[in-house]
C-alpha cells in the first residue's frame, strides 16, 4: 500500500474537501482522486462520500482515519530513527503569513545548510487555526503569536520575536500625536477576532483612546497599502520584512513599553520529531 494514498485520504478527511486537500498536498484535484479510486479498490469499500463539493468519511473511512494517520507517523519517524547523529524526516510546520515571508526564506537557507535531510512541509494559515492543528497532531509545531491564555501542559512554547505595535500613518501626518492621529482619522482597524489583533485593542483600551473605525480587517499588509493610499491610520505590530512596498507610510512607536505581539514556536511534548523541531528552532533564531 502506497503511504502516499493514506496521507491524501487523510488530508481529504480532514479538510472536507478535495479541492483543499489538493492545495493543501501541493497536487492537482485530479490527482487527489486518483489516489482515492486506488485506495479504495485496494481497500474493497468505499471510505468517503461526495456531496457536491464536499466530502465526508463513510462508516468505514471514519474507522481508518486514526490507524491511517498512526501508520503515518510511524513511517515518518522510520527515517528519524535510522539517522540518529543528523535531523532527517518531514516536518509539518504551521506558519502565519507574516512569518512565512519574513522569517522562513532565512530559516530555510540556515536549514539547507545545517539539516539538508529535513522536509519542510508548510501551511499557511492564522494563529488560532494553526494552534489546534498543533494540538490535535494535524501538524508538528507551528509559528504562531502568542496565545491570549495558559497552554495545555502537553504544548511547548518558545518566543521567537518580539514585535512592538506601531502607527502607520501618511507620512504628511508624522508630525503629529499618536493621540491626535487616532482621535481625528478613520481608523484602519486590526481584528479583534485575532490574537495580535486583541493587543491593539487592549493598547486602546488602556489608553482610553476611541478611534472611528472605518475598516476591520485581518491582514497587515493590506493595512499599510490603505494607509499608503491615505484611507486612515492604523496600529500594527512591527512585523519582519519585507513589507508592501509604501513610500508614503511611516511607522510611530506607542508610549506604551508593552504593547507587543510575541510571535514564537509551538509544538507538542515529548513528540518524536523533536530532533527536528529542535533543528528549526535554531535555524530561526540564528537569523
Amino acid at each position: 500500500m502506497d503511504t502516499q494514498f493514506l496521507e491524501t485520504f487523510v488530508c481529504v478527511v480532514e479538510q472536507g474537501s478535495m479541492a483543499e486537500a489538493a492545495r493543501r498536498l501541493g497536487i492537482t484535484a485530479a490527482a487527489v482522486g486518483q489516489r482515492m479510486r486506488a485506495l479504495e479498490t485496494e481497500i474493497g469499500v468505499p471510505l468517503v462520500a461526495r456531496a457536491g463539493r464536499r466530502v465526508s468519511p463513510t462508516s468505514a473511512g471514519a474507522a481508518l482515519v486514526e490507524p491511517a494517520r498512526r501508520i503515518l507517523g510511524e513511517v515518518a519517524n522510520l527515517q528519524i530513527a535510522a539517522q540518529p547523529d543528523q535531523p532527517a524526516g518531514r516536518l509539518t510546520l504551521g506558519c502565519i503569513s507574516t512569518a512565512l515571508t519574513g522569517m522562513m526564506p532565512t530559516t530555510l537557507l540556515g536549514l539547507r545548510q545545517s539539516a539538508p535531510r529535513l522536509e519542510l512541509v508548510l501551511a499557511p494559515g492564522a494563529s488560532p487555526d494553526l494552534f489546534d492543528r498543533v494540538r490535535t497532531r494535524e501538524l508538528d509545531a507551528a509559528i504562531i503569536v502568542q496565545p491570549p491564555f495558559v497552554m495545555p501542559k502537553s504544548m511547548q512554547w518558545q518566543t521567537i520575536r518580539r514585535e512592538p505595535l506601531v502607527l502607520l500613518a501618511h507620512r504628511e501626518l508624522a508630525a503629529r500625536s499618536i493621540a491626535d492621529l487616532l482621535s481625528t482619522h478613520p481608523f484602519l482597524r486590526y481584528n479583534r477576532a485575532s490574537w495580535g489583533g486583541r493587543l491593539v485593542d487592549i493598547y486602546l483600551r488602556r489608553t482610553g483612546i476611541v478611534p472611528r473605525d472605518l475598516v476591520e480587517l485581518d491582514a497587515l499588509e493590506a493595512i499599510a497599502v490603505m494607509v499608503d493610499q491615505g484611507l486612515g491610520v492604523g496600529i500594527v505590530p512591527d512585523w519582519p520584512k519585507p513589507w508592501p512596498h509604501c513610500p508614503n507610510i511611516v511607522a510611530l512607536p506607542l508610549e506604551e513599553i508593552n504593547a507587543k505581539r510575541n510571535v514564537g514556536l509551538v509544538w507538542r511534548r515529548g513528540t518524536p520529531r523533536q530532533r527536528l523541531v529542535q533543528a528549526l528552532l535554531e535555524a530561526v533564531t540564528a537569523r
